[in-house]
């Protein structure tokens, strides 16, 4: 057992040449938590080994929850794989232009008429949520949403407003609301939001706070990066996907080979096949390194 930024984990599982049963054709990575370490940097290590991986034919996406905007993280370091699966799925991006001139390849939409079933639903099942509504075009929150990331809101509102006729960016399509609750424990709140919200839209959360990402019915890491891999001819069983959040887990499953971090919330640990490194310990590039050098 080792400790990882307070999380005691096993010992990663180790790699071998019949843990795939083809040559791995594309990686998936998520970012916070997965790929960069606890400083939001991208290590040396991991950068080579990224690199490699292109260089051997493999293709790299970034799948994360974070909007477009946010990929700056990675802006110097794309290498050949400037595309990025955003928001939870709810977009595809071409980040060669830059985190702040992103090209939308893909965007799988909240409906406005479904954000605002939700709003309702939580409002009632959680007295004292408050949210935010991320367009393709920026953020709008509510007064008592707090800024979690320091992101300046496009517009500040009563969600029922930011989702109306006439709304501020209404003209952009709704990438997914945020639902923050200053008391409910993270997970206790995912699985009442689950309940109230049912089937009118995916909810998930990769935030170490009570704070909730919801997508359009359907819309997830792993149908997205399912719809980027069909159209390139590539099947679950030439992917390998990271993670360590629960928005990670559908992605996970779908992969033909999935590792979770050793930082790993405990239910990636289970839907994931492997176990590798944590984060701040490379363990991305700790299974890169290995598929290479084991010729697969």
């Amino acid at each position: 057992m080792r400790e990882n930024g307070g999380v005691t984990s096993p010992s990663p599982r180790p790699w071998t040449t019949a843990t795939s049963a083809r040559p791995p054709r594309l990686i998936a990575t998520d970012l916070d938590g997965t790929l960069l370490r606890d400083d939001k940097t991208v290590s040396p290590r991991t950068v080579a080994a990224l690199a490699a991986a292109e260089a051997a034919g493999i293709e790299v996406f970034f799948v994360t929850g974070r909007p477009a905007r946010w990929m700056d993280v990675v802006s110097a370091h794309l290498h050949g794989h400037g595309i990025a699966i955003c928001g939870n799925g709810a977009a595809v991006v071409d980040l060669h232009g830059g985190p702040l001139a992103p090209r939308f390849l893909k965007v799988r939409e909240l409906p406005a008429e479904a954000a605002r079933s939700v709003v309702s639903a939580l409002r009632e099942a959680a007295p004292g949520t408050a949210f935010a509504v991320e367009r393709t075009g920026g953020l709008h929150h509510e007064p008592d949403y707090p800024p979690l990331q320091l992101d300046i809101g496009e517009s500040v509102a009563p969600a029922e407003k930011l989702l109306a006729e006439g709304a501020a960016g209404e003209g952009q399509p709704v990438l997914k609301l945020l639902a923050h609750h200053p008391a409910l424990a993270p997970d206790a709140f995912l699985d009442l939001a689950r309940a109230a919200v049912g089937e009118r839209a995916n909810v998930t959360r990769s935030s170490p706070t009570a704070l909730l990402e919801i997508s359009g019915p359907g819309v997830s890491k792993a149908s997205t990066l399912e719809l980027c891999c069909a159209e390139r001819g590539i099947s679950p069983a030439e992917v390998i996907a990271f993670g360590d959040m629960p928005n990670d887990i559908e992605m996970l499953a779908w992969a033909g080979t999935s590792f979770a971090m050793g930082n790993a919330h405990p239910a990636v640990h289970a839907a994931a096949t492997l176990l590798t490194s944590g984060n701040n310990e490379d363990g991305v590039a700790v299974v890169i390194e290995r598929i290479l050098a084991e010729g697969l």
